[in-house]
C-alpha cells in the first residue's frame, strides 16, 4: 500500500542560499508525523513547498502513489492539504460559519446558503468532536478556538494531510490535552498529520514518527518508539549536548529586587517575592496565574495600585517602564516581536534604541561609538548575523532574543526579567540563552525566569515562586528534590 505522502528529493533556493536540499519525507494514513529542527533547519520552506507558497526546482511529491504537481496554494488545496499556520488565516470580523467556507462560494452569482452552511459547520464540529457556535464572531473567540476552526476549515476543504505549525505555542495545558483529543480523533478517520512543535514532551505523547532536518538536508526518520529526548536533541543541532539544562551554581549574595503585596485588580493580589544577587529564581503557574503582569508592574508598563518595590535596599517609585530602566530593571517581554523588537528596523537600531542618550554627545548620536558597542555584543552574546543593517524581523527567535538581552545589557541592568526566554526557540538557541542566564547570574544579576516550561523552570531555577489566580500559593527552595508534580500542585491549588 503507497504511502500517503512522500516527498523525495526536494530541493529550494533562494539568492546566495540552498534552503533545502535534497529532502525526503513520508508521511502513512492515519499518522501523526513530527517535523523537528532547529530554526533555519528548512521546516518552514519545506512546508511552503507541501502548501503552494514556494515552488520547489528538484525532487518530487506524491500523493497516493501519483506524482502531484503544486504549484500554487490551489494545487496543494485540490491535492487535499491543509496548512495550519501559526498565524491563523481567520477574518475575524466574520462569523465561524462565513470563515469556514471563505472562498467556496462558488461564483459572483451563486448564493449563499447560510441555513446549509451553519449545518455542514455543525458536522464538521461534531466530527471534531467540539461544540462552536457556528454563528460566533471570529475575533471573540480564544486561541484554542479558533485553531479548531482552522483544523475544521482544513476538513471543509476535503483534506487528507493536515500541517499544523507549533499548533500548542499560544495554548493552556488543558486547551493542549483537547487538541491531542482532536488530532486522535482525526488520526482514527485516516487524516494524516504532520506536528511540527519545539516542545519535545508533546512529541512523546503525540506522534508516531520523527522527522529530522538539519541546515536544510534530512538527517533521518525514526519511530517515537526507538527514541530517546537525547538522541532527538543530537539528530537535531548534530552534535552531543550533555545536559539539557546546564544550570551552574553562581554565588548566590543579598536581596537585590525585593516586591512587597503587589496589586492590580484581580490579575495580581498581595504578591510578595525576592530576588537575591546571583540567583535565578523561577517565576511559574498556568496561563491567567499573573506571572506576566506582576513582570508589567515590576518594570512599570501597568501602573500599581498598591505595594512596594526596592532594589538593594532603597524603595523605588515606578510609574513607567523608564522608571525601572533608570534603577537598573529590564523586562526581556514573551512577545519578543511586538514589544521587545522593532522588526522592520535594523539590529543595529534596535539595539540603539534604548541607549541613544549614551550613545550621543551634544545631542548627536556617535554612530562609531554604537557600531562599537554592538560589535562587544555581538561577540560575546554569540549572535549570527549578517551584517548590523540586517532587519530585526529576519533573524532566528533565538538571536532576536540576544539583540533584546544585548540592548539591556548596555543599560547596564541589575535585575533581569525573562517572560517565556524560549518561547518559539529550538533546542540549540535554548541551550545557549541558558548559558547566558548563568553568565548573568554569575556577574551578580538577578534573574526572574516566567517560564511555562516546567523541566525549565526545575532545570534552571535556584528557587521557584508559583502562581494560582493572581496569587503566589508557594515557594520550592529544595530545587534539586523538587518534582513536576509538586510544582502543579502548588499551580492548581
Amino acid at each position: 500500500m503507497p504511502a500517503l505522502l512522500q516527498m523525495r528529493g526536494i530541493t529550494k533556493s533562494f539568492p546566495g542560499v540552498r534552503a533545502l536540499q535534497g529532502v525526503d519525507l513520508d508521511l502513512a494514513t492515519g499518522e501523526v508525523l513530527a517535523l523537528l529542527g532547529e530554526n533555519g533547519a528548512g521546516k518552514s520552506t519545506l512546508i511552503k513547498v507541501l502548501g503552494g507558497a514556494h515552488v520547489h526546482e528538484e525532487g518530487t511529491i506524491e500523493i497516493d502513489g501519483h506524482v502531484t504537481a503544486i504549484a500554487n496554494p490551489h494545487d496543494s488545496q485540490v491535492a487535499g492539504i491543509g496548512i495550519i499556520y501559526q498565524e491563523f488565516n481567520l477574518v475575524p470580523g466574520l462569523t465561524v460559519r462565513e470563515n469556514l467556507f471563505l472562498g467556496q462560494e462558488g461564483g459572483a452569482l451563486r448564493w449563499i446558503n447560510a441555513r446549509s452552511e451553519r449545518e455542514r459547520a455543525k458536522q464538521l464540529f461534531r466530527r471534531l468532536g467540539v461544540p462552536i457556535d457556528p454563528e460566533a464572531i471570529c475575533g471573540s473567540l480564544t486561541v484554542a478556538q479558533q485553531q479548531i476552526i482552522e483544523i475544521a476549515k482544513a476538513l471543509a476543504q476535503d483534506a487528507r494531510i493536515i500541517v499544523m505549525d507549533e499548533p500548542s505555542a499560544a495554548l493552556t495545558l488543558k486547551e493542549v490535552d483537547s487538541l491531542f483529543a482532536i488530532i486522535r480523533e482525526l488520526k482514527a478517520q485516516g487524516i494524516g498529520i504532520i506536528y511540527i512543535s519545539h516542545r519535545l514532551d508533546e512529541i512523546f505523547q503525540i506522534a508516531d514518527r520523527v522527522t529530522v532536518l538539519r541546515d536544510g538536508t534530512y538527517v533521518g526518520t525514526e519511530s517515537i518508539g526507538s527514541l530517546t529526548r537525547q538522541r532527538m536533541i543530537e539528530m537535531m543541532v548534530g552534535r552531543s549536548i550533555d545536559d539539557e539544562f546546564p544550570k551552574e551554581k553562581a554565588a548566590i549574595g543579598e536581596e537585590r529586587l525585593v516586591v512587597r503585596n503587589l496589586c492590580r485588580g484581580r490579575a495580581v493580589k498581595d504578591v510578595s517575592l525576592s530576588v537575591r544577587r546571583g540567583e535565578v529564581v523561577g517565576l511559574t503557574g498556568l496561563v491567567g496565574a499573573g506571572r506576566t503582569e506582576t513582570a508589567r508592574l515590576i518594570f512599570g508598563a501597568d501602573r500599581l495600585e498598591r505595594g512596594e518595590i526596592e532594589l538593594d535596599g532603597n524603595r523605588l517609585t515606578i510609574n513607567k517602564p523608564r522608571d525601572a530602566i533608570a534603577a537598573g530593571i529590564c523586562l526581556l517581554t514573551e512577545d519578543r516581536k511586538s514589544q521587545g523588537l522593532v522588526l522592520g528596523q535594523t539590529c543595529l537600531e534596535n539595539f540603539g534604541l534604548p541607549n541613544v542618550t549614551s550613545f550621543s554627545r551634544f545631542g548627536v548620536l556617535r554612530h562609531r561609538h554604537e557600531q562599537s558597542a554592538f560589535t562587544t555584543y555581538v561577540d560575546s552574546l554569540q549572535i549570527k548575523l549578517t551584517d548590523q543593517n540586517q532587519l530585526a524581523g529576519t533573524l532566528s527567535g533565538g538571536n532576536q532574543q540576544k539583540i533584546v538581552l544585548a540592548k539591556w545589557l548596555e543599560r547596564n541592568a541589575d535585575v533581569i526579567i525573562f517572560d517565556e526566554p524560549t518561547r518559539g526557540i529550538d533546542v540549540g538557541a535554548k541551550y545557549e540563552i541558558y548559558l547566558l542566564i548563568n553568565r548573568l547570574a554569575a556577574q551578580g544579576k538577578a534573574i526572574l525566569m516566567i517560564s511555562s516550561e516546567l523541566p525549565e523552570v526545575l532545570g534552571m531555577s535556584d528557587r521557584i515562586v508559583v502562581m494560582h489566580e493572581g496569587r503566589v500559593t508557594g515557594e520550592i527552595t529544595d530545587v534539586v528534590n523538587a518534582t513536576q508534580e509538586q510544582v502543579m500542585n502548588l499551580a492548581i491549588a
